[in-house]
């Protein structure tokens, strides 16, 4: 099946020295860029983390610092990187609770200020979990009756994401051929940050889904605790989530 869309779509898979979003960096990355007329165009890097790959971290990629010495670091492809990404969705397995929060921090580490506010996010593991709640490798055998041998590669499990979304719109009629349609059916909730720290309470203010204000809205901890901003932007929290941070503390500021 050919997706429906009204512009491209890149599906894409990292391969990290970890699963810490504010400390870990990306080893691959892999990306399929999906053309309205059905194109594909597939870019796989090794990217030099400048940081050591730990052992637990190689038995799942089975990538290692010697493989990785002589490539290029994030800091100089990221702008061509960017431009790769410009005006596309975005399609993932389990991309809206790592790969895309990763992705995010990588590119706001090296000084380039993404803004994905108005792309589409299409999670297909969220889709399968809703359908059948799986993995990747069993979703790969299920939807396309083939075998992920090569799990865990950027490049296998990119192309396999793509075909499974392509299978799923064939198995499943009520999942509409639409970008922005699967974008909205993968998504569990909603939130302000990639990382999820900061959601949205019924009346659509930011609120904290963390920590000792857990429920309240930022705005009201901000105002009453002015201190707590300070210790957000001194933690360990991730980028993204402290330039958001500062967005709701900059808007409530300019509107006294």
């Amino acid at each position: 099946m050919k997706l429906n869309l009204k512009r491209p779509i890149i599906f894409f898979d990292l391969e990290t020295t970890g699963v810490d979003v504010s400390k870990d960096r990306i080893v691959e990355i892999s990306l399929v860029k999906v053309m309205p007329d059905g194109e594909e165009i597939i870019k796989t890097r090794r990217i030099n983390p400048e940081m050591h790959i730990p052992a637990e971290a190689t038995e799942i990629h089975h990538i290692t610092d010697e493989d990785v010495k002589d490539c290029p670091t994030f800091r100089q492809i990221a702008k061509s990187l960017y431009q790769f990404m410009e005006g596309c969705d975005f399609g993932g397995f389990n991309s809206n609770r790592f790969d895309l929060p990763m992705l995010v921090e990588e590119f706001l580490r090296v000084g380039v200020d993404v803004d994905f506010k108005n792309r589409r996010f299409v999670d297909v593991q969220n889709i399968f979990h809703k359908k059948e709640e799986r993995t990747l490798v069993a979703a790969y055998r299920f939807y396309c009756n083939r075998e992920l041998d090569a799990a865990h590669s950027a490049e296998a499990d990119t192309l396999a994401t793509y075909e499974v979304l392509k299978a799923q719109l064939e198995r499943y009629n009520d999942l509409e051929n639409d970008i922005e349609a699967l974008a909205k059916y993968s998504t569990r909730n909603e939130t302000a940050d990639y990382a999820g720290r900061i959601g949205y309470n019924d009346k659509g203010e930011e609120i904290f889904l963390f920590g000792k204000y857990k429920g309240r809205t930022v705005t009201e901890v901000f105002s009453s605790d002015q201190s707590y901003y300070s210790w957000l932007m001194n933690g360990d929290f991730p980028q993204y989530t402290k330039k958001i941070l500062t967005e709701i503390r900059c808007r409530a500021i300019n509107r006294k």
